[in-house]
This record gives structure tokens, C-alpha cells and sequence, in this order.
């Protein structure tokens, strides 16, 4: 069993480390609203169970109007008129307004979403301030190309923004989707309307006045907080929004792109589910992997779209991960996630811990062996024990299914060309892992596996310079990287006509 901080159970412990909570409304034009309904819904805290604070629930009336307010900044505001290095400038100190906050901010992602206070601080907060200085960086830098036209034609392009942006992010890393969204949405010269995940509005709104601090003019962000069923399905079908960029499940991916195509058909993109597949191979060194593997399943307490929930070990050192694995299972610390002894918090929500227990439950009647996990920790507070399955078949839920919490499926294979084959095995396609220090294999199995993203020998090894996204039912559209800028552009071609030219 894993190791358990009873920091989880100690409300007035729970209390000390809550952060004052000072945004709680809409962010519409540059300012605080209540809601048009004038109603609230609670956010929980994971650890205790327990109301943090009331937050005001935008619906489908309060997206319309900052929609209007969006679309005012982008038709006859400034932003998109400054240069690319007046925003980049503006975008630079928003940079810098994270720095001076980042403990409150990392606070608020801890308390609202249980995630470790030390890694918000160490990566998070980190990522967003890194995401805003390289797409600032990028803003003077968007330039069309020169073209060579076969008749008498000179013609060029131009990249231009798309307009305005519906941005609708999940909860699992609040501030990192927030920035891998807004910062190259910004920095094209888009306008934004953003809708936080309904678990984890407050950093999204704090981030919200940091912007206007910035110098962000008014309109240019905007956050709605709500529900997905009426915020977001509002922003999905809202005529006068020109994209829509998603990151969360693949079934609520399916809604937002019929509401896309129904309505205006916007453009989207797309980043949904995973159940990413890993490959050891036999010459991989035992304690690399063993920590490879680990990470890249329990990072964040298994609520990683890319998580290696389905990990699959050639049979010759298949018996001596596991023991290491199941090892550091057990010697993992539970708790309060402000405790920075503590390695997992709890899930997100009732629901989501819930959701995993029952996972759990099917392994255990498919006939999947459970080495340790499985359990509840504690008395309060939605904590599950790391999880790790043996002798599980590819056709079982637990090795179909994403879970989206900290469940490992763990299975032996001989051949490379039996791992290709099983890997590829999956509706999904958004990573995947090779541990190996043969090249031949590491290059073969590289190309011949269907996924956005191959790591060889790492795990979660994200760049900002490094395209992301996914193959199949894993969604389409890429984030970071230029090509996570280009998104947020349309292409513009300009011809005309030239007489008599010396040259063809």
C-alpha cells in the first residue's frame, strides 16, 4: 500500500495553505461582471471535499457578450493593429506580473485542482511565463512568402489573425493549457474568449487581471466561467467566433466540432484523449525505465492525457520491472499536496475518483492480477492509491478505455513486431514512448507507431519549440511550436497583373 500523509484529513492544516481567493466574477471587457443570471456554482477543494469559494456561472447571454466585446477589439481595437513587437513587449511584462505572483497562482492550482504545490511552482508557473516570452518573441517574426507566379502575376501572402478565438481548456493542468492556448492566440493578434474548466476557474481568472495589469487592451481576453453543456456548447456554436481550439475528452471533441460545422463551421482544433502506449525493450537499463515508467504514468496523479497507461515489457526483464515498479508504488506518499513530502494529491472531483474506482473494479473481474493500489486513502479528500495491473489483455477496459487516473496496465510482448502491432492496437493516437539503446529499433519502431509524439528513452519530454498534438481519435491541430502560432493565422494570397516584364 502507499505511503499516506495524514495531511489530508487536517482541515485547519487544509485551511492555512488556502490562498485569499480575489477574482471570483466574468472577466468581459476588462472588467468583473456578475453573470446576467446572477447565479454562482461552488469550486471544491479535492483534499477536504469542502467549498473553496462560489464562482459566477456564465451562460450562453454572458459568452454572447464577450463575444461582443471580442469582436469589437479585434474589428476596431488596437491589438491587432500594434506590431508584432508592441504586443510582444506588452506580452513580456504579463510574463513578469506571473513571476511576482507565482506563489498564489501556484497556490490556487494546488487548492482548486490538487496538484503538487512544488511541481505548479517548478513547472507550471515556469511553462506559462516561457509560453508568453517565446510566442512575444514570435509576434514581429509572422511573415508571408514572395511567390513566383507561372504568368505574367506577381502575387505574395500574408498571414493574418483568424479573428476571434473560443478557447475552452480543462482541469487537469489549469495554467499550462491557459498560456498554450492565449499566448500564440495573443501574439497573432487574435481575440480570445476563454472558458476555464468548471473545477479550476481561479487561476484562469487571476491570470485574467494580471493581463490587464500588462497592458492587454480591453476585450482582447476574456474569460467566462461555466458549465460545458451551456458555456461551452454557446462558444462551439457562436456564429460570430472564427476558431475554436479544445483540449479534453474525445467525446466532448465530437459535440464541439458538429456545433462548429452546424453553426458558422469555424475552424477547430483539437486535443482529446489518450491511451499511449510504452515499449521496453529488453536491453533497456532496469532503474532508467523503472523511472521512465513511473513518471510517465503517475505524473500529476495520473491525470495526463499522454499518461503510459498501457505499458508493454519484452518478457526478458518483464518480472524485474515489475517488482521495481510495484516498489515504488508502495513507497509513494499519498496526501496533501501542499506537503512537500507528499508525491500525489487527490484526483480532481467526486466524480473523476469515483469514475477510477470503478475502473479499478473491472480490471479485478476481467481477471487482470492487481500487485498493489486500488484502495481509497484516507477518510477525506478524493485520494487513490498508485494502481498497477498485471496480466492484462489488450482487449480489457482498463487497457482500452482512458482512465485519466493513476491506473497502469502492465503487459509482456517477444517481438518488436508483435509491440508495433499491439501499440498501433487503439482508437487513439496521441504519444508514445520506446526504452531501447538499440537505434535500429528506436528508429523502426518510431515510424512504424501512429501518435503526435514519440519519445525515445523519455517521457513527457515537452518543448515549447516542439509541435503537440494527436493522430486519430486523439484529435487534429497541433499546439506549441510555430506551428501552434500558425493555427491562430489565416493565409491571405495578394496577385496582380504584371505588364511587360524582362523576366519570367
Amino acid at each position: 500500500m502507499a505511503n499516506h500523509s495524514n495531511g489530508n484529513s487536517n482541515h485547519s492544516a487544509a485551511s492555512l495553505n488556502t490562498p485569499p481567493i480575489k477574482f471570483t466574477k466574468l472577466f468581459i471587457n476588462g472588467n468583473f461582471v456578475d453573470s446576467i443570471s446572477g447565479k454562482t456554482f461552488d469550486t471544491i477543494d479535492p483534499r477536504t471535499e469542502e467549498v473553496i469559494t462560489k464562482v459566477s456561472l456564465g451562460g450562453a447571454e454572458d459568452v454572447d457578450l464577450a463575444v461582443k466585446a471580442a469582436r469589437q477589439a479585434f474589428d476596431h481595437g488596437p491589438w491587432p493593429r500594434m506590431s508584432g513587437s508592441e504586443r510582444g513587449k506588452i506580452m513580456m511584462k504579463f510574463a513578469d506580473l506571473i513571476e511576482e505572483n507565482a506563489d498564489e497562482l501556484a497556490a490556487l492550482d494546488a487548492v482548486n485542482g490538487g496538484k503538487l504545490f512544488t511541481l505548479c511552482k517548478l513547472i507550471d508557473i515556469p511553462s506559462a511565463t516561457k509560453a508568453l516570452r517565446y510566442y512575444g518573441g514570435a509576434a514581429d517574426k509572422i511573415h508571408g512568402t514572395v511567390l513566383k507566379l507561372s504568368k505574367g502575376l506577381q502575387g505574395y501572402t500574408l498571414r493574418e489573425p483568424i479573428g476571434v478565438v473560443g478557447s475552452i481548456i480543462p482541469w487537469n493542468f489549469p495554467t499550462v493549457m491557459f498560456f498554450m492556448k492565449t499566448a500564440p492566440a495573443l501574439a497573432a493578434g487574435c481575440t480570445i474568449v476563454l472558458k476555464p474548466a468548471e473545477q479550476t476557474p481561479l487561476s484562469a481568472l487571476y491570470y485574467a487581471h494580471l493581463a490587464k495589469l500588462a497592458g492587454v487592451p480591453d476585450g482582447v481576453l476574456n474569460v467566462v466561467n461555466g458549465y460545458g453543456s451551456t458555456a461551452g456548447a454557446a462558444i462551439s456554436s457562436h456564429m460570430d467566433i472564427d476558431k475554436v481550439t479544445f483540449t479534453g475528452s474525445t467525446e466532448v471533441g465530437r459535440m464541439i466540432m458538429t456545433a462548429a460545422a452546424a453553426s458558422n463551421l469555424k475552424p477547430v482544433s483539437l486535443e482529446l484523449g489518450g491511451k499511449s502506449p510504452l515499449l521496453i525493450f529488453d536491453d533497456a537499463d532496469i532503474d532508467q525505465a523503472a523511472d521512465i515508467v513511473f513518471r510517465g504514468m503517475f505524473f500529476n496523479k495520473g491525470e495526463v492525457c499522454v499518461a503510459s497507461s498501457r505499458v508493454y515489457v519484452q518478457e526478458g526483464i518483464y518480472e524485474k520491472l515489475e517488482k521495481k515498479l510495484v516498489e515504488k508504488a508502495k513507497s509513494t506518499v499519498v496526501g496533501d499536496p501542499f506537503d512537500p513530502k507528499v508525491h500525489q494529491g487527490p484526483q480532481i472531483n467526486k466524480k473523476q475518483f469515483e469514475r477510477i474506482l470503478s475502473y479499478i473494479e473491472h480490471g479485478k473481474r476481467e481477471g487482470a492480477t492487481l500487485l498493489t493500489g486500488g484502495k481509497h486513502v484516507g477518510e477525506k479528500g478524493y485520494y487513490i492509491e498508485p494502481t498497477i495491473f498485471s496480466d492484462v489483455k489488450d482487449d480489457m477496459i482498463i487497457a482500452k478505455e482512458e482512465i485519466f487516473g493513476p491506473v497502469m496496465s502492465l503487459m509482456k510482448f517477444k517481438t518488436m513486431e508483435e509491440a508495433i502491432k499491439r501499440a498501433n492496437n487503439t482508437t487513439y493516437g496521441l504519444a508514445a514512448g520506446i526504452i531501447t539503446k538499440n537505434l535500429n529499433v528506436a528508429n523502426t519502431v518510431s515510424r512504424s507507431i501512429r501518435a503526435g509524439i514519440i519519445w525515445i528513452n523519455c517521457y513527457t519530454a515537452f518543448d515549447l519549440d516542439c509541435p503537440y498534438g494527436g493522430y486519430k481519435m486523439s484529435g487534429f491541430g497541433r499546439d506549441y511550436g510555430l506551428d501552434g502560432l500558425n493555427q491562430y493565422l489565416q493565409i491571405k494570397s495578394v496577385v496582380t497583373p504584371i505588364f511587360d516584364s524582362p523576366w519570367h
